[in-house]
């Protein structure tokens, strides 16, 4: 279970088929870790119908509770700045 909750901080979140494909899990056992983790309150999770090549996909989308990932190295954008001519 603790190698699904690091792969979901490492990658942010991701579909149910991604976790087991990207853990190297069943479907099966990531979705009975997942069940554990979300019953523990270290997972947040939510019902998705995706369409992927015309084809309608029902999954569960999961992503870490409470974790916000550090910011990617790189260039930021500028938030906007109030003009003095408000004045």
């Amino acid at each position: 279970m603790q190698e699904i909750l690091n792969y979901l901080k490492e990658n942010g979140e991701q579909l149910d088929f991604e976790i087991a494909a990207g853990t190297g899990k069943s479907l099966a056992a990531v979705r009975l870790g997942v069940s554990d983790l979300s019953a523990k309150g270290d997972l947040v999770m939510c019902r998705v119908i995706k369409t992927i090549n015309g084809k309608q996909i029902d999954s569960m989308l999961y992503r870490a509770s409470g974790y916000t990932p550090k910011p990617k190295p790189g260039p930021k954008t500028k938030g906007s700045v109030p003009s003095e001519s408000a004045n």
